[in-house]
Formats: structure tokens, sequence, C-alpha cells
């Protein structure tokens, strides 16, 4: 008889995250599990108590660097070769040794956020990885949440996470069928809705720091709808003043959130 092989060691820091709200089969029905890879997406996700992981690959080196910052593991994660992440996502993506399938987090509803809350709204932004700089820059800037569409907008997952360099772990998504609805929904609970359009007559500057707010950004080229234009109490421009005037949308998002934010600080 062959002697019972002695079971290796769990990885350091592993710890079962309890599910305080486990959900059942219709919970997870029609939901897709998210990607996440690269060093700053999983490790600010395996450091929020709000995600629930379903897998985790991780290379030598990288289970180290997670010891060293002192992040414990909410599940077991698989030990790897690079080559084996390199297979699932292809050799081009720089995923640092670390690679997580997880559940998408929880959105709030847009009738509980705060009174003072900066919002971004997202018209028709589609490219994942605009939307992923952009969701990393309202993290920097402490927006509360960013408001986009079930239609015509990229999931929360793969390139969109990578480029937001772990932002989605600190500014929810709000998904809305509409966003005109949104946006009315938003004005009659007393939310200043500012758009960006670059042909507007009134420049960022001229706008003072308010509060609740919601800053609406269109895609590049179209900007914003026609509908998503009349919903807006305010149309706003970047006065540039170089050769080129048009910006990339994250690149505007970032200058109009530094504006709107570094005013409100200002009449603090």
């Amino acid at each position: 008889m062959t002697p019972p092989r002695d079971r290796p060691a769990k990885p350091y820091g592993f710890r079962p995250r309890p599910r305080t709200q486990p959900p059942g089969p219709a919970a997870r029905e029609g939901r897709d599990h998210v990607v996440l890879y690269g060093w700053h997406p999983v490790s600010q996700a395996l450091a929020n108590a709000g995600r629930h992981f379903h897998r985790l690959l991780a290379t030598e080196n990288a289970l180290a660097r997670l010891k060293e910052a002192g992040i414990e593991l909410p599940i077991e994660p698989e030990m790897v070769r690079p080559s084996a992440i390199d297979r699932l996502l292809g050799p081009d993506a720089v995923h640092q040794g670390l690679y997580a399938e997880a559940e998408p987090l929880a959105a709030p509803a847009l009738d509980v956020m705060p009174d003072d809350a900066l919002l971004l709204a997202l018209d028709q932004i589609t490219d994942p990885h605009n939307v992923g700089a952009i969701v990393r820059t309202a993290a920097a800037f402490g927006v509360t949440a960013i408001v986009t569409t079930a239609r015509h907008s990229p999931n929360a997952t793969g390139v969109l996470a990578k480029s937001a360099s772990g932002g989605l772990e600190h500014v929810p998504l709000v998904i809305v069928r509409n966003l005109a609805e949104a946006l009315i929904t938003l004005g009659e609970r007393g939310f200043t809705r500012i758009g960006l359009d670059s042909d507007a007559g009134t420049t960022l500057d001229a706008v003072g720091p308010r509060r609740p707010a919601v800053l609406v950004l269109g895609a590049e080229g179209k900007g914003l709808r026609q509908r998503t234009t009349e919903c807006c109490d305010l149309l706003v421009r970047i006065n540039a003043t170089g050769a080129i005037r048009s910006l990339n949308v994250s690149n505007a998002a970032a200058i109009t959130l530094y504006a709107l934010t570094r005013s409100a600080g200002t009449a603090a």
C-alpha cells in the first residue's frame, strides 16, 4: 500500500472570506465573472471585502509580493508559471503574475447618493482603455460613482479593469438603462448637471464649486448626444489655448475633475 502523501501547506495568508449574503442560483444567473489581471487591479480587489472570488492564479514572485504588501488572500491561490496566465490572456497582456476571476461588484442606486456627491456620467464611451482611465482618475479625485448605460459601454472586466489600475474597487459603476432618464432623476434631486462640450460658450474656469453635481462626458468624435445635452443644466468647455483644441476624453475628465475639486477645496 502506498503511504499517504502529506498535504501541501496552504500558501501564506489564505483566509476564507465569509459571505454575508451568499448569492444563490437566481442571483448568479446571467452574471458573468469578471477577469482581473495585473498588480494594481488584483491586489486592490483582494483587499476589498466586497469582492468575492472564484479563482486566483499567481506566480511564486507575485505571491511573495502580496505577502510583502501584507495582503491576506480570501481564496486559495493556484501557483502557476507566467506562461499559464499568458495562455489565458494572450502574450501581450501585462499581468505581472496575477490573474483572478471574481463576481461583479454590487452597485448603489441613484436615490442613495449623498447630498454632497460628485458623479460622472458617461454617454456612450465605448473604448475600455478610455473608460478604465476615467475610472482611475475618478478614484484619484474622490468621485462618488460613475453612471453609465447597460448598452454602448464596456464591461468592468479585462482591459477596462487593467486600465483602471484598481480604481474599480473605489468608484462604483451605476448601470442604467437610459442615461437621459438618470440625469432627469438626478436633476430632480438637486444635482447640477454639467456637460463637457468643446463648443460651449461657458469655460470651465467660470464654473464654481457645486455639490451635488454630475459631470457628463461624451464619446470622442460624437460628443454628447442631443438628448443628453438637453438634460444638462450647464455646458462648459476646457479653455485650451494651444494649436490642438481637442483632448482625449480621459484627459478631459482629469482636467475637469481637477478644476471642480480644486474649486470646492478652495471654497471650503
